[in-house]
């Protein structure tokens, strides 16, 4: 990654994505596309997903700063009973963000997906507050995910909540590449 642009240190934010409507991976996405647009380094970690050809993971080959690592694996995870590679890749993906966050060449940090790793017992709601509050004070930090829980949104400076009115897949059409993929 390159270095930062010289700027005045500001205060970073926590911000949620959260609710049922589709769009909450994007919207983190926006907000990263734009930061690099200012020249601020932006790091996305995906919890539960991985070696699935998500179009993001091409593009941010083309920018300057912008960095996904994939914590989970190409099947979905069973949320009555997640596989114990699912925890242990989730739990990964954890250690890494206090990683990151520790080393400090990171200005947004996204936690994508973090929400739902949490609710379907992945990762502790106690590791995500715990890694909230480490949180240094200039970095951007952004949790996306379905199923915010009380403690998360009373941290955060902002939230979101997507509702879902409409989708396609209401009428039986999948995931389509560029759109969902």
């Amino acid at each position: 990654m390159m270095p930062s642009p010289k700027r005045p240190k500001h205060q970073g934010l926590v911000q949620v994505y959260t609710g049922n409507g589709k769009g909450k991976t994007s919207a983190a996405l926006g907000l990263g596309l734009r930061a690099v647009g200012h020249g601020f380094r932006v790091y996305m970690i995906q919890f539960m997903k991985g070696q699935i050809n998500y179009g993001e993971l091409e593009a941010v080959k083309h920018l300057p700063n912008f960095t996904i690592r994939q914590f989970g694996r190409a099947e979905f995870v069973d949320r009555r009973n997640p596989d114990l590679k699912d925890i242990a890749l989730a739990k990964a993906g954890l250690q890494h963000a206090r990683e990151v966050m520790a080393e400090g060449k990171v200005d947004f940090l996204i936690l994508d997906e973090v929400n739902c790793a949490i609710d379907w017992g992945l990762v502790t709601e106690e590791e995500v507050v715990d890694l909230i509050r480490s949180r240094p004070p200039q970095m951007e930090l952004i949790l996306t995910g379905r199923y915010a829980r009380p403690a998360i949104i009373e941290l955060a400076d902002l939230v979101s909540e997507i509702k879902e009115v409409k989708h396609p897949y209401q009428k039986g059409v999948g995931p389509r590449l560029g759109c969902e993929m």
